[in-house]
């Protein structure tokens, strides 16, 4: 594309960026809905977020998405926050308004969308969670929404998984959610789960890592997400597969998430022809 006075920027602020790979997602869907626009990660360093948020508007960016660490630091310079956002207390895209940028979370509807294209349904479902921080607790959020039958969330740290379930119990003013340990991953019924892995636990490089290494475990899995997505194919992925169920990857949850903050920024929405295309895009790049 030429770069001229009208060319719009949306970018990426974080700490690092430099393994970012949103750059091949909206410069593909740039280049293929016909927008004069290019998108620039931003290293922001510590104590300078602020700056970061003020001077993207005063230098008239279209929109940013925010990562590590500043999903939750970046709200209260925030002109508004989107009520799933708040909910969650993580923002990961900012939209241009005539005051400042309104905060979304576009990480949860990426992942409910990634579901969707997999024909991967939650109504009814009984869910494990594996985890209890932060990523764990956003998908706890986006599952009661969905009208899951039961959140189950296992993690070394039985309190803190407890914490997840009674804020989640408390806002959907009913039992939906609770923990347990997860050594005691033998005391589940006897019947098939939707899991979501919701750790860094088999991340690049440590590729050979995984939370529950018991095949039994992974016995009680009908499909199984793991929201890593380097490797494509995590060790998770792989247990699952060898135990009769279907295993995704966290690709198709990043895609979503930059397609939806594309559709923000653009007011475009995004056909599944071009989603299909930019997610065998992103496949080259990663």
């Amino acid at each position: 594309m030429e770069i001229n006075g009208y060319t719009r920027t949306c970018g990426l602020i974080g700490n690092p960026v430099e393994h970012t790979k949103s750059p091949a997602i909206h410069c593909f869907l740039a280049s293929h809905t016909g927008q004069n626009l290019v998108y620039v990660p931003f290293h922001v360093e510590h104590g300078c977020l602020e700056d970061a948020v003020k001077g993207g508007f005063a230098l008239n960016l279209l929109g940013m998405n925010v990562t590590v660490p500043y999903k939750s630091d970046v709200i209260p310079y925030l002109d508004q926050v989107d009520e799933l956002a708040a909910r969650i207390g993580a923002v990961n895209t900012l939209v241009r308004t005539n005051m400042g940028f309104k905060g979304y979370n576009t990480d949860m509807p990426g992942l409910y969308r990634a579901m969707c294209s997999d024909g991967v349904s939650l109504e009814g479902e009984k869910v494990l969670i594996l985890g209890a921080g932060g990523v764990a607790r956003a998908v706890a959020m986006l599952l009661a929404t969905k009208n899951v039958k039961e959140i189950i969330l296992l993690n070394r740290t039985p309190e803190r998984a407890q914490n997840i379930a009674d804020e989640i119990n408390g806002l959907e003013g009913r039992e939906i959610a609770r923990a347990m340990k997860l050594e005691d991953y033998a005391k589940l019924p006897d019947e098939r789960f939707l899991a979501i892995q919701a750790t860094n636990i088999g991340m690049f490089p440590k590729v050979n890592e995984v939370v529950v290494e018991d095949p039994a475990f992974y016995q009680k899995i009908h499909t199984g997400y793991d929201l890593i997505f380097n490797p494509m194919d995590t060790r998770f992925m792989q247990l699952v597969r060898e135990n009769g169920g279907r295993a995704f990857g966290g690709l198709k949850m990043l895609l979503y998430q930059g397609i939806i903050a594309y559709e923000l920024w653009t007011g475009i929405t995004i056909d599944d022809k071009l989603a299909n295309a930019t997610y065998e895009e992103i496949q080259r790049v990663v």
